[in-house]
């Protein structure tokens, strides 16, 4: 895998830039063939996590001019350093760097807080290119089902919290997640904005007359289906505990708009959730429940399905490739114009 990939992307960077690396990584459906050319599953949560080992350990950042940091576990808290590290060699500059180190956190924090669709996410890769784009391919787990979901990000997003993704990948849907970065949830967002800037006590008596026990339904509080989906009452399940210091904290600050109060340090998951629920039983906004993810075989794949993996024509490839680039690099293009040969060849060819 390290062999065929540095040499895939060696020829990428020829004949394309780094800045289009970059851009193919943030891409979910192109990140995806290259899992299955590297002979990774369609489905299998090592797409993910492996291939971006891959690549952090093959690629040369010197030599192609863009890096992977970060990864799975306790190699994701070591992003933001990676960041700074490699911004340094690049010379992108503080402000590029200081760019890059704030995507990689924003990404995190709105994938694990805004979209809750019970994948945790385990998983945090950012590539880098000496010129500052970026690209975040992170992973979480349902621990429950065993089933993992990417979120991939480009360094082109207008809005870190209105409809920010490149792509969420799952072979998975769920009938009810809340997901507070839908263009459908631009009230909620303005509401919970306000609800934070106003005294947090007034917000805690508010959620405490909607608690369980207060009333005998939540159809006392709603119009049957003014909530969720299928016309019933949603997948609205109080938190546990809201993170009323955080509140505290958030009506100290005063943020200006969603993004900077969900970057304010406690405002998690459950205090998301339970200004979700204040904003649309008392003041009506509904969020959306509608579940973001999408829907998406080469040498094989290493539990043998479709087929076992083909370790030759790997070999072959790879050396192939590598001799194309050995051509290319003395200035000689034909090897690499047959190649493009055969690609429009193949796309002819009855299947």
């Amino acid at each position: 895998m390290k062999g065929l990939s540095s040499q895939i992307f060696e020829v990428i960077v020829d004949e394309y830039g780094t800045e289009e690396v970059v851009r193919r990584l943030a891409d979910p459906y192109w990140f995806q063939a290259l899992s299955c050319t590297l002979a990774y599953d369609w489905h299998s949560s090592g797409t993910t996590t492996v291939v971006c080992g891959v690549l952090k350990s093959a690629i040369d950042p010197e030599k192609l001019g863009f890096c992977v940091v970060g990864g799975k576990g306790k190699a994701s808290k070591k992003t933001i350093s990676g960041i700074a590290t490699f911004g340094d060699k690049f010379g992108l500059g503080e402000e590029k760097i200081e760019s890059a180190k704030y995507a990689s956190k924003v990404c995190a924090k709105v994938d694990n807080a805004t979209i809750q669709d019970g994948y945790r996410l385990y998983h945090h890769s950012l590539v880098l290119s000496e010129k500052g784009s970026w690209a975040v391919i992170q992973q979480g787990m349902n621990t429950g089902e065993g089933y993992a979901r990417r979120y991939q990000w480009s360094d082109g997003v207008r809005d870190f919290v209105c409809e920010p993704h490149s792509g969420i990948i799952c072979d998975r849907a769920h009938e009810e997640v809340l997901n507070m970065v839908s263009k459908d949830s631009a009230g909620a967002r303005d509401v919970s904005v306000d609800l934070v800037n106003e005294n947090p006590d007034r917000l805690k008596r508010m959620y405490e007359t909607i608690r369980p026990g207060g009333q005998a339904s939540l159809l006392s509080w709603t119009d049957e289906g003014a909530i969720g989906t299928g016309g019933e009452v949603p997948a609205y399940k109080l938190p546990k505990r809201v993170n009323w210091a955080a509140l505290k904290r958030a009506y100290e600050i005063q943020p200006k708009d969603y993004e900077e109060m969900i970057g304010i340090s406690g405002i998690g998951p459950a205090t998301v959730r339970g200004l979700s629920l204040v904003c649309d039983l008392i003041y009506g906004e509904h969020a959306s429940w509608k579940d973001p993810v999408k829907y998406s075989f080469a040498f094989g794949g290493k539990d043998g399905v479709p087929y076992p993996v083909d370790r030759k024509a790997m070999d072959e490839s790879t050396e192939l490739l590598k001799t194309a680039l050995q051509d290319a690099n003395i200035e000689d293009k034909e090897r690499l114009n047959a190649l493009k040969r055969l690609r429009r060849f193949a796309q002819t060819v009855p299947r």
